[in-house]
């Protein structure tokens, strides 16, 4: 191995190795799989060691972000599970939880209703369209930039606040549909289930 080489992997590892935890998250949101997950963000990983050289002074997270997309898109389109369709999983089992008050922290029955919403809003987002997911994820979940985001779609920085709002849309129908009184549930009564 040359020196070159070796300096070169340094240089990528310090690039990308800082954000493997945010390409594993989005391949996971994108394609739902932990192993499906796992195998895009090392493809992606590979096809970022393999065009390092066109990193240039830009920040490598939005790079590397875009990479691992297209990696994701690109196993969907394979496989044909580009389907715009929103599948909604319909969690009705619980009441929607209202954020505990400090005093409610300790309370397990108010413990296992944050974990019943974090679930409810964890399949929502599931639920949306890729398009919508990856938005979401990489706004709400990494907290990137909307001109970051654009540049790791592909798309307008228009079409990235477009597709924000409509997922963020898709997301409060999804989630009121769950609530008592909501379109989800019958005739406003809630169903309980022991656990």
């Amino acid at each position: 191995m040359s020196l070159l080489t070796t300096d070169r992997t340094r240089q990528f590892e310090a690039a990308a190795l800082p954000h493997l935890d945010a390409a594993w998250n989005l391949a996971r949101w994108l394609l739902r799989d932990d192993q499906l997950a796992d195998d895009a963000v090392q493809e992606a990983y590979l096809r970022a060691f393999r065009f390092f050289e066109s990193l240039r002074g830009e920040s490598a997270r939005p790079w590397l972000l875009g990479i691992v997309r297209n990696a994701c898109y690109d196993w969907m389109r394979q496989n044909r599970q580009l389907a715009d369709q929103v599948e909604f999983d319909e969690l009705r089992d619980s009441e929607a939880a209202d954020f505990p008050s400090p005093a409610d922290a300790g309370d397990p029955a108010r413990q296992w209703e944050q974990r019943t919403q974090g679930e409810r809003v964890n399949a929502a987002i599931d639920a949306l369209p890729p398009v919508y997911r990856e938005v979401v994820v990489l706004r709400e979940l990494e907290e990137m930039r909307y001109e970051d985001i654009a540049r790791i779609a592909g798309v307008p920085l228009g079409t990235v606040m477009s597709r924000l709002s409509r997922a963020r849309a898709l997301l409060r129908e999804s989630l009121r549909d769950e609530r008592p009184g909501g379109h989800g549930d019958e005739g406003g009564k809630t169903r309980h289930v022991n656990v």
